[in-house]
């Protein structure tokens, strides 16, 4: 080889090597940064955040949990978090380190987004809003025949906002070392907050779209909180079957408040939107679009959606409910979800996160912060099951509460963090404070009414004492065996003494009884009960034990119609398939009335013997008939969840028998009711509940229907607020009571109202009766002593109406009704026009 070419091939050789060397010196200077970005007020990881090196430009998004990795050369000296709605930050990089953690925790940016005016040309987000609108059929997974996963959930509820005003106090002085260990969790730069719960469950689950069905099946629970003895309620409450959230439906049911979406029909009505951003997101093409509602008190959403090109499908939303909505006790609401096509076309949600941060009462008084984590797996679509594989809207595992940790790393769809795993160490910490545990029973007293003393209960409290008319000063101590003492036997009952009255042994009343579950699946018990207490026309125990604040309230002041009763029940109820659920019952009553009070006994043979006691033979057949709906076990009670969306029916047969076990009369009573609740989209809520009724024989009245009417200055549900007390008896009745809430459909539209966060209620009582003149002649005008009875009023074909309009939501807790009677406007002291207050906590 010649000297020139030997030279040539060297020089190339050389240059070869050099750049070589450079490669590798550069790769030499490369920075691998990985980290978690992070909400610094509730530790949530924040999906989609920009994490930049600004020199080299370089940048890359979070991933949905808030982590990112970003590579850098040795140039770069920071990073920078940019996310809307948050106060940029930047981090100095150690150039020392080629592999390095920084973590971010960013702060929410107080100020409101500036409006944005369009000044020539269409706004571009109203073409991609339109195609959204225009895919929705093929987007949606409701148009899926069927579709199952499996579902991974976590929930994590937690104390925030403690202050040092708040540390001091007596309680919190007890919990100096757990108060230690708050650093751990909230992380150098985030504010503390104390966990108090946090569970996880695996479950699976399935939906088929025609019929409507939807089943879970909860395979394990992992349940750890202040308080929390025993998981069995809570697991059952845990999976994913409460937080369903489909934002292709116009709105969302959140709290028991209906949300209007950013991509409903009706969008351009309620928001404003800006094109923001496009990116590729997991090889899609996908447009940022921002948004914000046109006023801020409706409930609507601030945040922002990517929306995937061509399929216009919703790919990942974020939104905010912040506090000038028109909510109460609430700061803030914000809904994260990722989703993904299927390979049918629709998009199921593949991960979604929610929090709701409640709002303290006082400065000083902490909040809380309710966290909601779901994962979804393994999803297969299109392959419906066979309906009687839907029977039962939520099951349990027996063994769920029972696997251990080597099940859960392996089924966790993410492992816990180490922040998670403190969680749950120190919510055993806070369990074992003796001053904590006093105040979890004070808070289990509040909620449950009644105080656990081994294996029962002793309450309820609201019950304990009263004061009335009838039995002066009275005093009720009550018990109830929980499931410590069985999983078969209830027994229950209360002693009751009134210091005026000598009613009953000497003033004493009581109840006796026991129940025994046959099953659980089906729901299947038997109960036996025997009662001696004073009652009161309209308002019977068993009729309003719905509202047991309600029911205690009665046995103060005067008594209205009040009478004393003696009755023996036996029941037996049982599931015999899924939404029929039949209960037969027998009963025998003695009524003697405390108020003047007489009827002819038989005056069809011509006997006009005047008597004042009652006494009845009772067979019921009821039965409550609905549709999807879901009950969960609370140890040996039962308790309904309600439905999504259908009415609950309940009819009633019952036979009086005469010469059974003591009863005096032959008749038939009729029952029928329905109830619901009704979405009006724009115009908020309604209730409905429709009645009627008829009695088909002679009998005295206390047996017919008499109308509870409403003499106080109190407005309730319950009762016909307008209605003078015992003005109408009916044997023939019918009727409707409806209650409208706009929410703030009116007064959000008000200028300087709006802030006042009123809400606007509507509400109508209809009633129809009717009575015949057999029961008529039946009431005597005197009794035998010469007293003379109540009068009563006859509905005629003309029915009972009143209706009013309100405004609720006054300073948060009060509502004003005002109630116009239209009918029967003749009668002797007869309220025209009413108003009616009450005290009330709605969010």
């Amino acid at each position: 080889m010649n000297s020139k070419r030997k030279f040539l091939f060297n020089s190339i050789i050389f240059s070869l090597l050099m750049q070589i060397f450079c490669v590798l010196i550069a790769n030499a200077q490369e920075i691998t940064i990985k980290g978690k970005v992070t909400d610094s007020e509730t530790g949530e990881g924040i999906p989609f955040a920009n994490v930049v090196e600004r020199k080299s430009n370089q940048a890359t998004l979070t991933d949905f949990e808030g982590f990112y990795s970003l590579k850098v050369n040795q140039a770069a000296d920071s990073v920078t978090v940019l996310f809307i709605g948050y106060l940029p930050k930047s981090k100095s990089i150690n150039k020392s380190l080629s592999n390095q953690v920084i973590d971010f925790q960013i702060t929410p940016e107080v100020k409101n987004l500036e409006e944005v005016t369009v000044v020539a040309g269409e706004n571009p987000a109203f073409r991609i809003l339109r195609n959204v609108i225009d895919n929705k059929d093929k987007n949606d997974y409701r148009k899926l025949d069927a579709y199952e996963y499996e579902s991974y959930s976590k929930i994590e509820l937690s104390i925030d906002n403690i202050t040092e005003k708040f540390r001091k106090r007596k309680i919190m002085s007890k919990l100096v070392q757990v108060f230690d260990s708050l650093k751990i969790i909230a992380g150098d730069e985030g504010k503390p907050i104390l966990p108090v719960f946090m569970s996880e469950s695996v479950s699976k689950y399935y939906h088929r779209t025609n019929p409507d069905k939807t089943t879970e099946h909860i395979v394990a629970t992992n349940v750890k909180g202040v308080g929390v003895d025993d998981g069995t309620l809570v697991s059952q409450l845990i999976g994913s079957t409460f937080q369903q959230y489909n934002f292709y439906k116009n709105r969302l049911s959140i709290l028991n408040k209906d949300f209007i979406s950013p991509i409903s029909d009706g969008w351009y009505s309620s928001y404003n939107y800006w094109l923001v951003d496009s990116a590729f997101m997991d090889g899609k093409w996908c447009y940022k679009l921002e948004f914000k509602p046109k006023r801020a008190q409706d409930l609507a959403f601030n945040g922002f959606m990517w929306i995937a090109d061509t399929s216009f499908a919703l790919k990942q939303i974020d939104v905010t409910v912040n506090r000038d909505a028109n909510l109460n006790y609430i700061d803030k609401i914000k809904i994260q979800q990722e989703l993904a096509p299927t390979e049918a076309g629709p998009w199921l949600p593949v991960k979604s996160r929610i929090l709701i941060d409640i709002d303290e009462v006082g400065e000083t008084s902490p909040g809380m912060l309710a966290k909601f984590y779901t994962s979804n797996k393994k999803i297969e679509v299109n392959k419906p099951k066979p309906l009687k594989f839907y029977e039962s809207l939520l099951e349990v595992e027996e063994d769920a509460q029972q696997k251990g940790q080597e099940y859960w790393q392996q089924n966790r769809h993410d492992s816990l963090t180490a922040t998670e795993q403190n969680v749950y160490n120190m919510i055993d910490s806070v369990n074992n404070v003796p001053v904590v545990k006093t105040y979890v029973e004070i808070v289990n007293i509040f909620i449950n009414g009644y105080k656990k003393v081994g294996k029962i209960d002793v309450g309820p409290y609201l019950m304990a004492y009263a004061n009335n008319n009838i039995e002066g000063n009275r005093f009720r101590l009550g018990f109830r065996t929980n499931i410590d003492f069985s999983k078969k036997w209830v027994f229950k009952g209360y002693l009751a003494y009134g210091t005026k009255d000598s009613y009953g042994l000497n003033g004493f009343k009581y109840s006796a009884g026991a129940s025994y579950i046959f099953s659980r699946k089906p729901w299947t018990v038997a109960t036996i009960e025997r009662k001696a207490d004073i009652e009161q026309l309209g308002v019977a125990t068993e009729n309003v034990t719905s509202n047991a604040l309600f029911l205690a309230f009665t046995r103060w002041g005067t008594l209205r119609g009040p009478y004393w009763s003696e009755q023996n029940t036996f029941s037996f109820q049982s599931e015999v398939k899924k939404d029929f659920t039949p209960k037969i019952q027998l009963r025998t009553r003695y009524i003697n009335p405390i108020f003047p009070f007489a009827y002819y006994s038989n005056l069809k043979n011509g006997d006009s013997t005047l008597r004042s006691t009652i006494q009845t033979t009772e067979l019921t057949l009821e039965t409550r008939i609905t549709k999807d709906e879901v009950f969960v076990q609370n140890d040996n009670e039962r308790i309904s969840l309600g439905t999504k969306k259908w009415p609950v029916l309940t009819i009633g047969v019952t036979q009086g028998i005469k010469g059974f076990l003591g009863g005096e009369f032959n008749y038939t009573r009729l029952n029928l009711h329905v109830d619901d609740m009704i979405q009006l989209g724009i115009l908020g809520r309604g209730y409905y509940d429709i009645f009627a009724g008829r009695i088909f024989s002679k009998v005295p009245y206390p047996l017919l229907n008499i109308p509870l009417g409403n003499q106080t200055i109190f407005f309730t549900n319950f009762a016909y607020n307008q209605m003078n007390y015992f003005e109408f008896i009916n044997d023939t009745y019918a009727g409707i009571k409806y209650r409208q809430y706009f929410e703030g459909l009116l007064f959000n539209r008000i200028p300087l109202v709006k802030r006042l966060k009123w809400r606007f209620v509507g509400t109508a009582n209809v009633l129809f009766g009717g009575i015949s003149q057999a029961n008529k002649e039946i009431i005597a005008k005197e009794t035998p002593n010469g007293e003379k009875p109540p009068e009563f009023s006859y509905m005629t074909s003309t029915p009972y109406v009143e209706v009013g309009y309100g405004i609720e939501n006054i300073f948060k807790i009060f509502r004003v009704d005002f109630v116009h009677r239209l009918t029967y406007l003749n009668q002797p002291d007869v309220r025209k026009f009413g108003v009616k207050v009450s005290v009330q906590f709605v969010l």
